[in-house]
Formats: C-alpha cells, sequence, structure tokens
C-alpha cells in the first residue's frame, strides 16, 4: 500500500514520519512529481497536479475539518474525500468561543481600557437571559461548542441546513427557520463550511436581523463574512462589535481597519489547529478501516461541499 502525502509547512517531515510509524507496513513518501501513483493521498491544500497523478486512488484525507480549498480542485467522479472528525480542534473551538463570549459579556474590553488609565469603576451586571447565543453550524465542531457554552447558563440556540435536535439547544433550521434564529441571537457564532451556499452569508442583510447590539464572533472561514458590512454596522452602533479569527485574505494585510477598531479583536487564525498526534491516529485508524472493507465517519458529500 502507497500512500502520497503533501504538506507545505514547515512539519510536513515529523507529519510524514509519525504516519509512516502508524501504518508500518505502507509506504508513506511525500509526493515528487511523475512517481508512481498512490492507494491513498493525505494532503493540506495541494496543488491540481497531486490530484492528477493519482490515477487508483482510494481516497483523499484532508488533514482539517474544512474542505473549502480541496473541493476547489478538479476531482476524479466518485473519488472518497474525508475529512477529520474533531481531532481536538473541538475544545479548542469551544475554549475560543466561551473566552470570546465571557470577555464580551464581562465586558472585560472596557476594564482594559480603565486600566490605562487607572480608572477604578465597576460595570453595571448583565443578566445571561439578556445574551441568547446563536450559533450557525451543528457539525461536529458546532454541537460540541453549543453544549461548552450551555455550562455557562445561556441560552442556546442554532441554526443548521437541515434538522437537527440537541439536548438543550433551541434548533431551527433551513430557510423558514434563519430569521427567526438571528431575530433571537444577541450574540452569534459562525461555525458553517465555506460552500456555494454559504459564501458571503454574513452580510448586511443578515447581519441586520440580528438583536440590536449584537457581538459577532466568526471562527468559521473568512469568505462567509462581507468584512466591509460588518465594519459599517459596527460603527454604526447596530452591532457592539466583533471577535474575528478568519478573514478573507490571510495573513490580515497590516492596512485592514479591523487591525486598529477598538470594537473588533483580530486573532491569527488560531482557534483551533490541528492536533498532529490526534490526526494521524484518526487518519491511519480510517485507511485500516477501508482497507477492511469497513464504513467510517468524516465522509466529506462533494454536491454539499461538506
Amino acid at each position: 500500500m502507497r500512500i502520497v502525502f503533501f504538506e507545505p509547512g514547515a512539519q510536513a517531515d515529523l507529519w510524514l514520519q509519525e504516519l509512516q510509524a502508524a501504518l508500518p507496513h505502507a509506504a508513506v513518501e511525500h509526493w515528487q512529481a511523475s512517481a508512481p501513483p498512490a492507494d491513498y493521498a493525505v494532503a493540506w491544500a495541494p496543488p491540481q497536479r497531486v490530484i492528477d497523478e493519482q490515477t487508483r486512488l482510494k481516497a483523499l484525507f484532508n488533514m482539517g475539518a474544512g474542505v473549502d480549498r480541496l473541493l476547489q480542485l478538479r476531482l476524479p467522479p466518485g473519488l472518497r474525500v474525508v475529512r477529520l472528525d474533531d481531532a481536538g480542534m473541538g475544545v479548542q473551538m469551544a475554549e475560543y468561543v466561551c473566552h470570546a463570549l465571557i470577555r464580551h459579556f464581562r465586558e472585560f474590553t472596557i476594564y482594559d481600557q480603565q486600566t490605562a488609565h487607572s480608572d477604578w469603576t465597576q460595570r453595571p451586571p448583565r443578566t445571561r437571559d439578556e445574551f441568547p447565543v446563536g450559533i450557525m453550524g451543528l457539525g461536529v465542531l458546532g454541537e460540541k461548542v453549543a453544549q461548552a457554552v450551555r455550562q455557562f447558563e445561556f441560552p442556546v440556540l442554532g441554526w443548521s441546513r437541515t434538522a437537527r435536535q440537541i439536548d438543550g439547544v433551541r434548533c431551527f433550521s433551513g430557510p423558514t427557520g434563519f430569521d427567526a434564529f438571528l431575530a433571537a441571537t444577541q450574540v452569534l457564532v459562525c461555525l458553517l463550511p465555506l460552500t456555494p451556499a454559504t459564501q458571503d452569508i454574513l452580510c448586511r442583510d443578515s447581519l441586520s436581523r440580528l438583536r440590536a447590539g449584537a457581538y459577532v464572533i466568526n471562527v468559521a472561514r473568512g469568505g462567509l463574512l462581507v468584512e466591509d458590512d460588518l465594519l459599517a454596522l459596527v460603527e454604526s452602533g447596530q452591532l457592539a462589535g466583533a471577535m474575528l479569527d478568519v478573514f478573507r485574505t490571510e495573513p490580515l494585510p497590516a492596512e485592514h481597519p479591523f487591525w486598529r477598531h477598538p470594537k473588533i479583536q483580530v486573532t491569527p487564525h488560531t482557534s483551533a489547529q490541528t492536533r498532529r498526534d490526534e490526526s494521524i491516529a484518526q487518519i491511519a485508524g480510517k485507511i485500516r478501516a477501508l482497507e477492511r472493507g469497513a464504513p467510517i465517519a468524516g465522509m466529506v458529500d462533494l454536491t454539499r461541499g461538506y
């Protein structure tokens, strides 16, 4: 069994070594042009040529949960594309969202500003019932975030393409449920996949339908958010602010107004980083299952895009 590996980052050799150790009976190799075709590919953002040269590929494993970049390629008909299921990202995402939520709810940004002026002023307390948290996207990561937010006793809403039922979460679905979901949401958390159907979904029209003074947390993909629309709504006071981890252009250009806006916090796409050990264990386990003819989780529906 031959496995071709493509990862342009600095830790590519470590990934390959550990993947080889997890699958000792396989030949795991960095992609090289015109090398013999592989049975499996493990890749992150590969060029088209990597795919074109794999004429007998059984499955393509994406080294992350989001497959939007992979689906921009021309893929062979019937190719199984497999994404990571959590692999340590769920806990990280829950940490990030809960931090952003509580920082906004408890007004810590204002306290930071007061600290700079030695200003000992207490803010009046706010109640959680006034801050329903709406989560867009109720997949593996979205559900984990929803359950984490519940632990702080905020009302939790969820919206997804198809109907879901999650304990303690008021669920909405489809176009008919979207307006009601937005109208009830004070803190919006976006965890949607980026697909043609979700591109620019966070625009002036949708963001204007949130409750007055709503706060936005985007930890999904930059292409979901129309950045100028968000900026205008924050400037007008219709939105209280935002915490953003993903952007249309990454790295975020130094001249971008988000960097200097007092009501917008920026982090460098770090809300949930891929854990190498957990990811390799998951990929190796799925390859072994496919070799046995067993079903696996994480299969991507190429029509839906996730």
